[in-house]
């Protein structure tokens, strides 16, 4: 008698990855991660390649560009890009994490009044030396800093400089304020919480915290979880991370020149004597890159051609 062999398992329900380009702005609900966010685009669309632009903490809500195949290669330009936030302060105690979720470390009965918080506010604006949260993602000798901090060591964050452009209180009630605040790249709105509270004398943390604004992206752009499409072509074209810096156009000759990563001449009057542009040839998005002295010099090519 053979032996009998046993049965493979089907694969006709598991969907074939394919190539997916664009951007999904995922508007993240409080308790998801953003990888777990990532990963439900990423099977959704049954896309090869995926990965957001700045993650967003599992306490907080709001704006999650998620970029799709050929857009990962411009996730640098988001996320570079200037961003916005509306937060709420509780009054009282400040915690390990500087949020909801750490323990209590400190709390004091003094409460602030909306006139205080106003008064203090330009303080925290402009160019400030801010020490990042001891649980935060920076690394320090290769680990962690929140791995560090979890296992009880001692986390010694040296200040950074960070901008930031507006802070604007718009409600205060009790020991809750709601702070309105637009900030670049690097800035912990929870150290901002920290040491508004230690300035003012009466401790805080955040409570709530929610992203309005990376880069080009706003919340008029973004779709909640359950509206995430499976079709590719209800994604934003992956030149629309590029919006801040000028475009130029390329002849096909060009174009090819560039995809072989060689630089190119510019000529005419509209042609930017220096800085980063992106290069489109018929519309299609081409390059990446820096004029020098007159050349493009391509950073990043795209493969977008139909």
């Amino acid at each position: 008698m053979s032996e009998e062999r046993p049965q493979r398992r089907p694969h006709g329900n598991r969907p074939k990855k394919r190539d997916v380009n664009g951007w999904i702005i995922l508007d993240k609900g409080v308790g998801m991660t953003s990888t777990h966010a990532v990963a439900m685009v990423k099977r959704g669309l049954s896309a090869k390649k995926a990965g957001h632009a700045g993650t967003l903490d599992p306490l907080a809500s709001g704006i999650l560009p998620i970029a799709l195949g050929e857009a990962t290669k411009t996730v640098p330009f988001v996320m570079d890009g200037r961003k916005s936030y509306v937060f709420t302060v509780a009054w009282g105690s400040e915690t390990t994490t500087d949020d909801t979720e750490g323990d209590v470390v400190e709390t004091t009965d003094r409460l602030p009044d909306p006139a205080e918080i106003e008064a203090f506010l330009p303080r925290f604006t402009g160019q400030v030396q801010q020490v990042p949260p001891r649980f935060s993602a920076i690394k320090i000798q290769g680990e962690r800093a929140y791995d560090l901090a979890r296992d009880g060591e001692v986390v010694e964050l040296q200040p950074r400089t960070v901008e930031i452009d507006r802070l604007a209180l718009i409600h205060h009630q009790g020991n809750r304020s709601v702070i309105e605040a637009d900030c670049g790249k690097g800035t912990y709105v929870r150290a901002i919480a920290r040491d508004l509270g230690r300035a003012l004398g009466c401790l805080g943390h955040i409570a709530a915290l929610r992203r309005t604004r990376v880069g080009p992206f706003t919340e008029h752009d973004a779709i909640s979880v359950d509206k995430v499409p499976t079709d590719p072509a209800a994604l934003r074209p992956v030149e629309i991370a590029l919006s801040e810096i000028p475009s130029i156009a390329v002849s096909r000759d060009m174009a090819g020149r560039l995809m072989r990563g060689q630089s190119i001449i510019l000529r005419g009057r509209e042609t930017p004597l220096s800085g980063k542009v992106y290069a489109t040839c018929n519309g299609v998005l081409i390059a990446v890159g820096d004029v020098e002295r007159g050349e493009l010099v391509p950073h990043r090519v795209f493969n977008l051609g139909g």
